[in-house]
C-alpha cells in the first residue's frame, strides 16, 4: 500500500481522554518478556496529538515510545544494553502482527490491534496538520530524509514540519544534533536510526531534548519514499509482512528474520509457560 492510498482511509482525530495526565492508561500486554501497550493504532495516534504538545508546552521530559515485533524481542533476550534502553520506554507499541496474535493466544489483556509504525506516521499526517503538531524527521540517509520529508508535505499540506536530518554523524557531532533539535523544539521527535541506535540514543539523550514524544521508527522514511516497497495488505494483516521483506531485501534481512523470529517465537512461548 501506498502512502497516498493509505492517506485515503479514513483518519483519526484527537481524543482528549487519552494518555497519562491527560485520561486513563490503557492496560498491558506481556509478550515475550515485554509489556506491550494494548492501545488500538487510531487511539495511539489520538493519544500522541494531544499529548505530545502538551508535554512540549510543559516542558516537561519527553515520553519515549518504542516498539515490539520478532527482532526486538529478540534482541531484548540477547543484548543487556538494548535491554537497559528498552526499559526505560514510556510506551511499547505493537509493530508486528505476531506480537498482536500471542496477546491472544494465552488469556490476560488483548492488543487492540498492530500499530506498524509505518501505519502510526502516515495515519497521523492530516490529524496532526489539522491539530497543527509539529513533526522532527531523525534519521536515514540525506537524500531520502529529504525526499520523505518533500513527500509528506505533499500528502498533508499545513503539516507543520519542524525540521529534518539525516541519521549520521560523528559522536563528536552529537551535541550540535540535540542543539538543532531544540531550536526547532518539536511536538513529536521521529528517530530512524535502526535498532539498536535508535534507543540508545533516545535514552542517552532524553534529559536533554525540547520534545514533546520521541518516536523510534527504524527505516520509515525508505517506506515513505518507497525505497523500500510495503508488503500488500493481507500479508501485513496476516503477519507475513517479513516475509515480503526478506524476498525484497534478502541481503539485509534474510539473516535477521532466520534468527529472530524462530526465537521470539520461543520466547513468546517460555514466558507464557514459565
Amino acid at each position: 500500500m501506498s502512502a497516498e492510498q493509505a492517506l485515503a482511509r479514513p483518519q483519526p482525530l484527537p481524543s482528549p481522554g487519552i494518555g497519562p495526565g491527560i485520561g486513563n492508561e490503557a492496560p498491558v500486554a506481556h509478550v515475550g518478556g515485554l509489556p506491550v501497550s494494548t492501545l488500538s493504532l487510531d487511539a495511539l495516534i489520538a493519544k500522541m496529538l494531544v499529548e505530545a504538545p502538551l508535554r512540549r508546552s510543559l516542558e516537561q521530559q519527553p515520553s519515549l515510545v518504542f516498539d515490539a515485533n520478532g527482532q526486538g524481542l529478540s534482541m531484548n533476550a540477547t543484548d543487556p544494553d538494548f535491554r537497559a534502553n528498552l526499559a526505560q520506554a514510556d510506551l511499547i507499541h505493537a509493530d508486528g502482527q505476531i506480537i498482536v496474535a500471542a496477546s491472544r493466544w494465552f488469556g490476560g489483556p488483548q492488543i487492540a490491534d498492530r500499530s506498524s509504525t509505518t501505519d502510526m506516521f502516515i495515519d497521523s499526517l492530516k490529524p496532526a496538520a489539522d491539530a497543527q503538531v509539529s513533526y522532527y524527521l531523525l534519521g536515514g540517509e540525506e537524500k531520502v530524509n529529504a525526499a520523505c520529508a518533500k513527500e509528506i508535505l505533499a500528502l498533508a499540506p499545513g503539516l507543520q514540519l519542524a525540521g529534518r536530518r539525516n541519521g549520521f554523524w560523528k559522536p563528536e557531532e552529537e551535541d550540535a544534533v540535540i542543539d538543532a533539535i531544540n531550536a526547532a523544539a518539536p511536538d513529536v521527535l521521529w528517530v530512524g536510526t535502526g535498532k539498536p541506535r535508535e534507543q540508545a540514543f533516545c535514552v542517552r539523550n532524553r534529559d536533554r531534548i525540547k520534545a514533546g514524544w520521541i518516536v523510534t521508527c527504524g527505516g520509515l522514511f525508505n517506506y515513505i519514499t518507497g525505497d523500500y516497497p510495503r508488503a500488500p495488505l493481507w500479508m501485513q494483516k496476516s503477519g507475513f509482512e517479513w516475509l515480503h521483506r526478506m524476498a525484497t531485501r534478502p541481503k539485509e534481512l534474510a539473516w535477521r528474520y532466520i534468527t529472530t523470529n524462530p526465537h521470539a517465537l520461543w520466547l513468546i512461548w517460555k514466558h507464557r509457560h514459565g
